[in-house]
């Protein structure tokens, strides 16, 4: 900790002691118009998941249809090998943006600092247009998903400022990786290999 004007403050690193644990994450890209050849986004995210020493579990691309997308995320859910989804696309306001609406009922717990945190790092970059984003997350069946906006931009923001350092076991003062062990006690999944918590 710091003292900066009489207050502490809390200042994340990383604990180069403790071994990198990779995890199984799939992205999925929701979007009635793309195709894998265009699809930038998506690939933002499978080059950065790759990139930081994760695993590309599987990768899709999905119609802004509600029950489409659920399909999708429901058999990633159900597959105990992927440790996390990222989705991007449909998150915002238009007739055919449903990603909260098709994936927030499937939440078991909902993730409310991940929105906070990807609207305060989008307000530093865009300013007051962060707020035509709904990016949620949440954990359901053990499994972590987070749902971000459809620009390459904001996949590589998302996954620079929130996911990447959330997704290392290494990241102090606290990471989703450490307590994945936590998230799975009622199902008996197999807990992350170095996790001691």
């Amino acid at each position: 900790m710091t003292s900066e004007n009489g207050r502490n403050q809390v200042v994340a690193s990383t604990n180069e002691s403790k071994q990198f644990i990779p995890l199984n994450i799939a992205v999925l890209t929701v979007s009635d118009t793309r195709a894998l050849a265009d699809d930038k986004s998506g690939q933002t995210l499978a080059d950065r998941i790759v990139e930081a020493g994760h695993h590309l579990a599987a990768r899709e691309i999905v119609t802004d249809d509600v029950e489409a997308i659920r399909a999708v995320i429901r058999r990633w859910i159900a597959d105990a090998g992927i440790d996390a989804v990222v989705t991007t696309g449909g998150t915002g306001f238009t007739g055919r943006d449903v990603t909260p609406e098709a994936i927030e009922p499937l939440f078991e717990k909902r993730m409310d600092g991940f929105s906070i945190a990807f609207h305060m790092m989008s307000h530093a970059k865009i300013g007051t247009s962060t707020i035509q984003s709904r990016a949620t997350a949440g954990v359901a069946g053990a499994t972590y998903i987070f749902c971000l906006p459809g620009s390459p931009g904001a996949c590589r923001d998302g996954w620079d400022g929130i996911l990447k350092p959330q997704l290392d076991y290494r990241t102090r003062p606290c990471n989703f990786v450490e307590i994945m062990p936590r998230l799975d006690e009622h199902l008996r999944r197999p807990k992350a290999q170095g996790a001691t918590v």
